[in-house]
């Protein structure tokens, strides 16, 4: 099975069962909240993902690869466990550059938002 249909059943039950066997051992990861080195760290945050928040969903709209980037536009979205539980959503991109045993060696998610307006969900309603 090629890295592209891993992908995007990863996409599809994320953050359940991903497949980490297709990431480097050190690989980097960086997006507006954090930034590490090593594919037990992304675990971690995966499992922080699936433990912390309600109905994690990952929408994948595009994904292409040219010559070793992989590209994907996607919308997270989840309940927030508030009282008045919020369904937040970001939407981004990710580039994921693979080495030549076709391992994902850095995986960079960057948000159509900023940080504040991901908070900002959780506390102003959307009129509608």
């Amino acid at each position: 099975m090629d890295i592209i249909q891993i992908l995007k059943e990863d996409y599809q039950r994320f953050p359940v069962n991903q497949t980490y066997s297709i990431y480097a051992k050190d690989v980097f990861f960086k997006d507006p909240l954090n930034q590490f080195r090593g594919v037990d760290r992304y675990k971690q945050m995966i499992n922080f993902i699936n433990n912390w928040f309600r109905a994690p969903k990952m929408d994948l709209h595009e994904i292409q690869q040219i010559e070793d980037l992989i590209k994907t536009r996607w919308t997270l979205s989840w309940t927030t466990p508030l009282p008045w539980q919020p369904r937040i959503a970001i939407s981004g991109w990710s580039e994921l550059k693979l080495n030549a045993e076709e391992l994902i060696i850095s995986h960079i998610d960057y948000w159509d938002c900023d940080r504040l307006d991901v908070l900002k969900q959780h506390f102003f309603f959307k009129k509608g």
